[in-house]
């Protein structure tokens, strides 16, 4: 069945108040009635507009419809509800649709007692955090915008702010869930969860892959040549490497267990330092003379491997 566009039914904009949306239903079904219209298909019209008023003029499914009805189907594609739509439906009346029927019954809509009830949607959003916040756990503030419908009954956006506990070991692309904090319920049913994926912050330093890190370490072309220990900063704290003497630039150097922290069954990952040769620059008399000497003292030419 196709998407039906209870706005054009009625001939309003998506922006139109309360009270518009009656004066133009009230306009049409005069003109449409089957006592005092001469249109062939009266009856049928009358009903179109009676089902689109039942739900542009109530607030609370006028919220229902904007929110979930609209926003996956566009005018003139077909409606197909999954099989296991209408397991919670509870008859509107005889006159409606089968598309109004299959949308609300897909929203867990139902009336009872005269009042129209439906659980809140679930939310989505991104949060940004830095990759040390994943090994020690952190505490986060964000702002939401929920939807809610006006004394007009349009629906508009207000601002709220949530605290958020970012748990240690947590990784990129994880989902965590927030029971209760997603878009409003509509006639005291329950409101809808948030999930929130994390999502790391950039940093020149590290690569993320899984719970794996890797982080690249600058070493001056004698610790890599003659081998050294050296300090280096990692998102868990400082440690002190050995440097194999005759290392090349890109050498990984692994240290288990220090990647993301274990959480729940899934165990920490690596960390893996990647080797990156500094080369000093020639910026004072000495450098250049020293640069001048290995010239001629070592004879070495990197380039003496490469094809012709």
């Amino acid at each position: 069945m196709e998407y039906k566009d209870y706005y054009a039914t009625l001939g309003v904009p998506k922006t139109a108040t309360g009270d518009e949306i009656k004066k133009a239903y009230r306009k049409l079904v005069r003109k449409y009635h089957p006592d005092v219209s001469k249109e062939a298909d009266a009856d049928a019209k009358t009903k179109e507009l009676n089902e689109a008023y039942g739900v542009l003029g109530d607030p609370e499914k006028r919220a229902a419809y904007d929110e979930l009805g609209s926003a996956p189907y566009r005018q003139g594609e077909q409606f197909r509800p999954p099989p296991d739509w209408g397991s919670d439906y509870e008859s509107y009346g005889g006159d409606d649709s089968e598309f109004f029927k299959d949308l609300f019954a897909h929203v867990g809509g139902r009336r009872r007692g005269g009042g129209f009830q439906m659980r809140g949607e679930d939310s989505h959003a991104a949060i940004r955090i830095a990759l040390r916040d994943a090994y020690q756990g952190a505490s986060r503030t964000i702002a939401l915008r929920v939807p809610q419908v006006d004394a007009q009954g349009r629906v508009v956006t207000r601002e709220r702010t949530l605290n958020v506990t970012i748990p240690k070991g947590v990784t990129e692309g994880q989902q965590l869930r927030l029971a209760g904090q997603g878009q409003p319920g509509i006639g005291g049913a329950e409101a809808g969860d948030l999930y929130l994926e994390i999502q790391f912050e950039p940093d020149p330093r590290y690569s993320v892959e899984g719970r794996d890190v890797y982080e690249k370490v600058p070493v001056a072309p004698w610790e890599a040549a003659l081998g050294a220990e050296i300090d280096v900063p990692t998102p868990s704290g400082r440690v002190t490497v050995t440097v194999p003497a005759r290392s090349q630039g890109g050498r990984k150097l692994r240290l288990k267990g220090r990647g993301i922290p274990a959480s729940g069954a899934a165990p920490a990952g690596d960390l893996y330092l990647l080797l990156d040769i500094a080369l000093p620059p020639a910026d004072t008399p000495q450098a250049k003379a020293l640069y001048e000497q290995m010239a001629r003292e070592l004879r070495f030419n990197p380039r003496a491997t490469l094809d012709a």
